[in-house]
């Protein structure tokens, strides 16, 4: 890999790191936390982590990261947080898919470096959401840029759970320019809404992609800002809604509003698509499917 933007590529990844450390941390902590419900007597989940690599085609080392996922805790019935930083060649389909979105020379140099972390949480209580996030930095030798957001998914709705979670996103959006909420606002609303269903998947969040005005530290503290604005925006609805009464008809509905989620990320998430075709670890790309769903 070349020696260009090796400082910048090493900020980017330290801090997707730290990032993960900081809400690993958090989730665990409010497994600690939980007070009553069906799940009140059994042990507080903890996250177990796992190395991945990167398959390449010749053998040589193509990086890799950390699976950390908590399984059949008191709150969250399945949660990942994965960080991950790869290189290497991009296959012909990859290369195609890059190019149609202007990466510019994509074609004649396929090398590339991605770094990011990527987080799911579904819940035990249908009444407490499940929640998505990721940020990221992608660089061929041709561009860079940042991408990423997050977005609620609630499968019983409540509108100060929403309001929360989209005031806090623009809290920490409104310092880098008041245009920008709104805007990414409206991409996450399109971006997350599931063609076939003719339907959105949740409640909405931010999201971006191909972010890259020329201003590296700008872009980079935009994102780190996304990452940032997680926690507030998600813990405090969790703490609400975790030990809310629900019935078996309140579960039924979550795990359908489940085979939605599930549908999106197989059928249209690019995240997804990208990572099982550029050989990272398929346990890792595939962790954001719920542990159980149902269709009607």
């Amino acid at each position: 890999m070349t020696e260009i933007m090796q400082d910048e590529k090493a900020r980017a990844s330290a801090w997707f790191r730290q990032l993960r450390d900081e809400i690993v941390a958090a989730f665990e902590a409010l497994e600690d936390r939980q007070a009553t419900g069906p799940f009140a007597d059994q042990p507080a989940g903890r996250f177990e982590v796992t190395e991945t690599r990167r398959a390449s085609d010749d053998g040589s080392d193509a990086g890799g990261g950390l699976m950390s996922v908590m399984r059949g805790g008191r709150v969250f019935e399945k949660v990942g947080v994965n960080v991950s930083t790869v290189h290497g060649t991009l296959g012909k389909a990859a290369q195609k898919a890059m190019a149609a979105r202007g990466v510019p020379g994509i074609e004649d140099d396929p090398r590339f470096w991605a770094s990011g972390i990527s987080l799911v949480a579904h819940m035990q209580n249908p009444h407490s959401p499940a929640v998505h996030m990721n940020t990221r930095m992608f660089w061929t030798p041709g561009a860079w840029w940042f991408g990423g957001g997050s977005d609620l998914n609630p499968c019983i709705e409540y509108d100060e759970d929403t309001a929360h979670f989209h005031a806090v996103q623009k809290q920490y959006l409104d310092p880098h320019g008041t245009d920008l909420y709104p805007e990414l606002k409206a991409w996450a609303d399109e971006y997350f809404f599931i063609p076939h269903r003719g339907c959105a998947r949740g409640v909405g969040g931010i999201f971006m992609d191909d972010r890259n005005t020329g201003d590296w530290q700008a872009d980079f503290a935009l994102t780190q800002d996304i990452g940032r604005a997680f926690l507030p925006a998600f813990l405090p609805v969790a703490e609400r809604r975790m030990n809310t009464p629900w019935t078996e008809e309140d579960k039924d509905v979550q795990l359908v509003h489940r085979g939605l989620y599930a549908e999106y990320n197989l059928v249209w998430d690019r995240g997804t698509k990208f990572g099982l075709a550029t050989g990272h670890d398929a346990n890792a790309v595939l962790m954001s499917l719920p542990p159980m769903a149902k269709w009607v």
